[in-house]
């Protein structure tokens, strides 16, 4: 049902292996039959406590949990797209001369369709005064794109299996873990698959950090490459085969920032930026 052969799902991106809702699942006229049966499969799975094979993305799970979507959300699913609105919010588009509407155009199936974000608006200019309001459209598209009735055929399904109010208390990181479960870690296939920048693998920092990771448990595992790779589950072939935003990426520690600062991560490429002091007196 999940396999993106059968046209109701789709990868994030050519190197983001999470599953979304593909747009062009009507070629199929029983699709949202499917989808509603798919969200009854998943739910119970939920509800046995049994995990699924592969993740959505993680404001797919934000959906389920009617939770807000916002722009930071689109950088581990289109990074191209969230960088060409990072761009909009940052710029004056009257100094460079940008003529931006309030429409988009996208392709589905090779015929390319115009969206507009509001009533009439290939006609309306984005301006300094309205490019919030523009973004933030572009932003709300972006998610729902042609999957309205999918999602919801979807939801349906789940809630008749597990009410949503039942998960309030989960944010989407917890409800990804309950899915797809957890696995056992291979710390020796973690570290010959790790690379360091202005760090050594002999310098005391990596060696607490990796002291670190054997002391936690596999959940606290999951949740530390979830929050360096965005997912918590690992390809097949184990670390040697993650990828980032520009194909295969290795994780990736790197000495960066103030004394005062907590670790950083970024998604996009597998990389956490790691300045340890003195555990002694931390």
């Amino acid at each position: 049902m999940l396999n993106p052969m059968y046209c109701l799902f789709e990868y994030a991106s050519k190197n983001n292996y999470s599953l979304q809702i593909n747009p062009a699942s009507y070629i199929n006229p029983h699709h949202l039959t499917y989808f509603k049966f798919v969200g009854r499969i998943i739910a119970l799975a939920l509800f046995h406590n049994k995990y699924i094979d592969k993740g959505f993305t993680l404001p797919f799970y934000k959906r389920i949990l009617d939770k807000p979507l916002t722009m930071l959300d689109l950088k581990s699913i289109d990074e191209d797209f969230y960088n060409s609105l990072k761009w909009v919010k940052e710029n004056d588009l009257e100094e460079c001369g940008l003529e931006l509407y309030f429409a988009h155009e996208f392709d589905v199936l090779g015929e390319v369709k115009i969206h507009e974000l509001k009533p009439g608006g290939e006609d309306i200019l984005v301006t300094e005064e309205n490019k919030e309001e523009y973004v933030n459209s572009m932003v709300s598209w972006r998610f729902t794109r042609g999957v309205e009735e999918q999602f919801k055929s979807f939801l349906e399904g789940f809630n008749e299996i597990v009410p949503i109010q039942w998960l309030q208390y989960f944010d989407e990181r917890e409800l990804e873990l309950i899915l797809v479960g957890i696995q056992d870690f291979d710390i020796q296939d973690w570290q010959a698959h790790t690379i360091y920048r202005n760090y050594r693998r002999s310098d005391k920092q990596i060696q607490w950090f990796w002291q670190f990771v054997a002391d936690i448990s596999d959940e606290q595992r999951s949740r530390l490459l979830q929050f360096v790779t965005g997912t918590c589950r690992l390809p097949i072939g184990g670390f040697s085969e993650l990828m980032g935003s520009n194909g295969a990426q290795k994780f990736c520690i790197e000495r960066v920032g103030k004394e005062n600062w907590l670790p950083r991560s970024h998604t996009c490429f597998n990389r956490l930026d790691l300045l340890l002091t003195d555990l002694t007196n931390n």
